[in-house]
């Protein structure tokens, strides 16, 4: 990829507008999708698309780049994961797609979610692989060699196999930049630009991000043709169907409490916070 991929100049408040003309699917029946990927978003669980699967998917598929605003729990992660994987060719085992983090964890997370909503796309083959700090070096280049069709990584780790010459790019169609926000504030600004520019010129790059601050809009300037833009007021960026209350409960019932919680309320996924780690354990 090289520099020549820009924007036109864009100020702080043009990308507040929401858009309401913005294109919308509210099905996934209606997205162009494959059969095998209804198959793997609905064995994954979800019913109908979120607000920013929407209007990210169909966009996505068509392959133009695309900035997104979206705090963690609106579906983003599903949003750019179904898109990449409707554009992968499971037919050549080449790396076509990568997905850069903030942290391991998101990571290791997002890869998780790739591999589930893609399981009736490869044919039983692991075709998504993580690339992150704290692991070996020589572990990662095995997976290479082994055939990766997905690379999740933090920018760090994935600079580093590329700038070896373990990581090839040339076969790369689709970037996304999860939490540029978090990358960008992080530190890992040069080592972004520097993968960037070890990209194909003509690559979809798809860029999430909470917020819009300004070292996030000059790396779109820069990097970026003509993205489509889905983005979100400052007075709803906040996660909807969140629902809040407390119990006042004294010590020693508070598990019990706990438990009689999760036997009245239906809830597929939870994190409990404690105020000291022997209570956690």
């Amino acid at each position: 990829m090289t520099e020549e991929k820009k924007t036109a100049p864009q100020d702080q408040d043009s990308f507040m507008d929401d858009e309401p003309n913005a294109e919308r699917v509210t099905t996934f029946d209606n997205m162009p999708l494959t059969q095998n990927l209804l198959r793997g978003i609905y064995s994954y669980g979800f019913e109908k698309p979120s607000n920013i699967q929407q209007r990210a998917i169909g966009p996505f598929t068509r392959g133009g780049d695309i900035i997104a605003q979206a705090q963690s729990g609106t579906g983003k992660t599903g949003a750019f994961s179904i898109g990449l994987l409707q554009r992968l060719d499971f037919r050549h085992r080449v790396l076509q797609a990568m997905v850069l983090s903030p942290t391991r964890e998101l990571a290791v997370q997002t890869a998780d979610v790739i591999s589930q909503i893609g399981e009736f796309l490869s044919d039983g083959l692991k075709f998504c692989e993580t690339f992150v700090g704290g692991t070996r070096v020589i572990e990662d280049v095995r997976k290479l060699q082994s055939g990766v069709t997905v690379a999740v990584g933090t920018p760090g780790r994935i600079h580093d196999l590329i700038s070896r010459g373990a990581m090839q790019t040339g076969s790369l169609h689709v970037l996304v930049l999860d939490e540029a926000d978090e990358m960008l504030s992080q530190g890992f600004e040069s080592q972004v630009c520097s993968i960037l520019r070890f990209m194909p010129k003509d690559i979809q790059v798809a860029l999430f991000s909470a917020t819009m601050p300004e070292d996030v809009l000059k790396l779109s300037e820069k990097w970026m043709r003509d993205p489509v833009r889905i983005l979100i007021r400052r007075e709803k960026l906040t996660l909807e169907g969140i629902k809040q209350f407390f119990i006042a409960v004294e010590e020693e019932h508070k598990l019990d409490t706990l438990m009689d919680l999760y036997e009245t309320v239906s809830v597929a996924q939870s994190v409990i916070f404690a105020n000291t780690r022997r209570k956690v354990d």
